[in-house]
């Protein structure tokens, strides 16, 4: 049987993305389910994937998404927290080894799935697993965000930065986030940031070195990497953590990160997928299980800027490397 996708046959332009006809998945593994697809989201590492190639250069045609959301069409004979008509959401494929989500059908394992939240549509759902996982290990799993600690998120209005900000608010956190306009500043302030900095209008160092009285944040979450992770560095107080989603320069201020005794801390949600790692994609699961309680509970909320319909998928990438994007793109699959 056949189904609608977006294929890539090449790294290249969002010209390289480009509609087609495939076979559809079918199920081979007794823990597997088969997904029909409603919706799927679009990161920025899909952009880069498209751009640079994808974790496995030898295999194409490939197709990119590694956030989906749909209804289960069919399980696996070992499969026992889903059955055909649920409704779910996951980030699994998508970086070249394993279908992605930019098609109409998609087969996973169970345990990298969650039921979708009763309160998110499917556009919704599609825009929140990858966003979820990464500021989920980032504060939780790398820096152990503590509630009463003060913590730093850069572009807190961006995919990343919104839902970070909501779950360290949720964790009785104080949260300071930078973001580059006015209206992205209302934004992230609705959401439970109590301080907020136009990083082109102030000093973000300077302003959080004034917001903790001269000690500097317990935990700083760099999205953004370069020199935002190099300034960080004096933003954090002694003893204080530095989880980044990039990887360090090496002109960065390696020794005054040593001088104040800091935890740097290197997060990439992708890695349980790319290294094959159960137990972390396990996690990763159960990591959206516990999301669709805080947004069933209405403490958790995704912000979903613009739709595409599937075939638009090149449109998609072209808006994400405008920069400057206040939450998530999402493709609707009919």
């Amino acid at each position: 049987m056949k189904m609608r996708a977006v294929v890539m046959n090449t790294p290249g332009k969002p010209e390289v993305l480009r509609p087609a006809e495939i076979a559809r998945p079918v199920i081979t593994q007794p823990q597997e389910i088969l997904v029909r697809l409603k919706a799927a989201g679009v990161n920025p590492v899909d952009t880069k994937l498209r751009a640079r190639g994808t974790y496995y250069p030898d295999r194409y045609p490939t197709i990119l998404g590694c956030d989906g959301t749909g209804i289960v069409e069919a399980i696996g004979s070992a499969v026992t927290r889903f059955k055909p008509g649920d409704e779910v959401y996951y980030c699994y494929g998508g970086i070249g080894g394993t279908q992605g989500n930019y098609a109409e059908y998609a087969v996973i394992p169970e345990y990298v799935a969650a039921l979708k939240p009763k309160s998110l549509n499917f556009e919704q759902a599609a825009a929140a697993p990858l966003v979820l996982i990464t500021a989920w290990e980032s504060l939780f799993d790398r820096a152990h965000l503590q509630p009463g600690q003060t913590v730093l998120i850069h572009a807190g209005a961006g995919g990343v930065g919104h839902v970070a900000i909501q779950l360290a608010h949720d964790k009785d956190a104080r949260v300071c986030t930078t973001v580059g306009n006015s209206s992205k500043a209302e934004f992230v302030n609705r959401l439970g940031a109590e301080k907020v900095i136009d990083y082109k209008q102030q000093d973000f160092v300077t302003t959080v070195l004034d917001w903790t009285n001269g000690q500097g944040v317990d935990i700083a979450f760099d999205t953004v990497g370069g020199e935002t992770f190099n300034r960080s560095i004096s933003a954090v107080r002694y003893g204080g953590d530095l989880v980044t989603l990039l990887q360090p320069e090496d002109t960065a201020s390696w020794k005054e990160a040593r001088t104040r005794n800091l935890r740097i801390s290197l997060e990439l949600m992708l890695t349980p997928m790319h290294q094959g790692l159960t137990d972390a994609l396990r996690h990763q699961g159960q990591i959206l299980q516990r999301c669709a309680q805080l947004f069933d509970e209405g403490k958790l909320k995704i912000h979903v800027a613009h739709t595409f319909p599937l075939a638009e998928a090149a449109a998609a990438h072209r808006l994400i490397e405008q920069g400057g994007m206040t939450g998530k793109i999402v493709l609707t699959i009919d």
